[in-house]
């Protein structure tokens, strides 16, 4: 079960994450900063009327006789604490106290409440909700009474109206945040995508020489850096298939240069008289011959010019058996169900060959089956000897490697034929796995992308 990656793995989309993550913080830094200096705003407008009315009555207090248009100036002066009903108000209460001072007016306390009264209803509004199929409401007005204690036993008592409505503040700013993400995400996910079409080109090229030896010149374009890096690339695959081709003209010039004095010594070993000495030289010439045509295999592994084609696996592998069952080798093939894979078939044809002598001569007997599963085919060649050390299970694939003891080099050849295989199965982009099977022998599967 894969994990879940709430990351994303590409370049772009996390440029264009993080982005929108610092967009988010600054704008949420704003909105709470904006809130904030909005409150102060309008605890001061709140505040302001009935501390301005206090302090213009205080001050006219001398030009005015006792008692005279109180209601009309509308602030009371009274000599007993009111009895204050309502909401009790602590922060325009502060508020208020910091403007008292701030204007140079001393006040022993201040007290404030926030009531609610009726308004009556217009007749257009109560014909309006009637036609609309609406109860008619009432309509509320919010005040504030603020009483501020001036001197010992005087009070000044004022009321002022506000709204009973917050204005709205949430929508403009998702308002202003979208528009925002707009100007800054939009040129940001063009250039991204100028940026990213030649990356992605560029990784599908690497790939594509990876897997297949070769690969297409990527087209040079986007920003400079990336133009830079495009034309980087180009010149080192040109460089690359150069010295793959240079190396490959020299192998089969190697090859054909050893074969020639190869096939001379044959000529020469027919005028020995001696048979037995014949023979173990035209083995020799033979295991020669074999290892030249290992290491110029292997050399070139990665380069094949043989096509892929849609073969079924299980009849490859019936068709390798049963060349081996014509020279009398002890190979037995299980029953298998039809594998159909793309595949170089001459290149995985000799690799099952390779591991299935490997298993004749070092293991006695060869066991071959084929297994599928949801996602890969495995061609299984099991031996019955004693198989190999877990701790030499990798050095076995490295060239020119050999064990002494079960598998000496009473054998013959040059430990390449693993090494080989492996070259092979990298190529296919599948895996050669060993393992020792608990019945005793060792195990050698060829696994390959279904």
């Amino acid at each position: 079960m894969k994990r879940l990656r709430l990351w994303p793995q590409g370049l772009v989309a996390q440029i264009i994450i993080l982005v929108a993550i610092a967009l988010f913080v600054a704008q949420a830094i704003n909105f709470a900063l904006l809130l904030r200096e909005r409150t102060r705003i309008e605890l001061t407008a709140q505040t302001a009327p009935g501390v301005y009315r206090i302090v213009d009555a205080l001050d006219n207090r001398p030009n005015r006789r006792s008692g005279e248009d109180g209601d009309r100036r509308r602030v009371q002066f009274l000599t007993q604490a009111p009895a204050l009903q309502g909401m009790p108000r602590p922060d325009v209460e502060r508020r208020a106290t910091a403007m008292f001072a701030d204007i140079g007016l001393t006040i022993r306390s201040v007290r404030v409440v926030e009531e609610s009264q009726p308004l009556p209803m217009r007749r257009w509004d109560n014909f309006r909700l009637r036609a609309a199929g609406e109860r008619p409401h009432d309509m509320r007005m919010a005040r504030l009474v603020m009483v501020a204690e001036y001197e010992p036993g005087k009070w000044a008592m004022t009321q002022s109206r506000i709204g009973a409505r917050q204005p709205r503040f949430g929508g403009w700013l998702v308002g202003q945040t979208l528009i925002l993400y707009a100007i800054v995400l939009v040129p940001l996910l063009w250039v991204g995508r100028r940026l990213a079409r030649p990356l992605r080109q560029l990784t599908r090229s690497a790939e594509q020489f990876a897997r297949t030896g070769s690969a297409d010149p990527v087209e040079e374009r986007g920003p400079g850096d990336v133009r830079q890096l495009t034309t980087a690339f180009n010149a080192m695959r040109s460089r690359i298939f150069a010295m793959l081709n240079e190396k490959d003209r020299m192998l089969g010039a190697i090859g054909h240069d050893l074969r020639t004095p190869l096939a001379s010594l044959r000529v020469r070993t027919e005028s020995v008289e001696d048979e037995g000495e014949r023979a173990r030289m035209s083995e020799t010439i033979d295991e020669m011959n074999r290892m030249l045509e290992d290491i110029l295999s292997l050399a070139r592994a990665g380069r094949s010019s043989e096509a892929r084609q849609k073969v079924d696996l299980s009849a490859l592998a019936d068709a390798v058996v049963e060349d081996f069952l014509e020279l009398g080798s002890p190979v037995e093939l299980a029953d298998n169900e039809r594998a159909v894979a793309t595949v170089r078939p001459q290149q995985i044809r000799r690799a099952l060959r390779n591991l299935i002598e490997n298993a004749i001569v070092y293991g006695e007997r060869a066991h071959v089956s084929v297994e599928q599963g949801d996602s890969m085919i495995r061609l299984i060649v099991a031996d019955e000897g004693p198989g190999i050390s877990e701790d030499r299970m990798e050095e076995m694939m490295e060239p020119f490697t050999r064990l002494e003891g079960s598998r000496n080099r009473e054998t013959g050849g040059a430990g390449l034929g693993l090494a080989l295989v492996r070259a092979i199965m990298t190529e296919h982009g599948g895996a050669l796995r060993l393992a020792n099977r608990p019945q005793g022998g060792l195990e050698a599967s060829l696994v390959l992308p279904a």
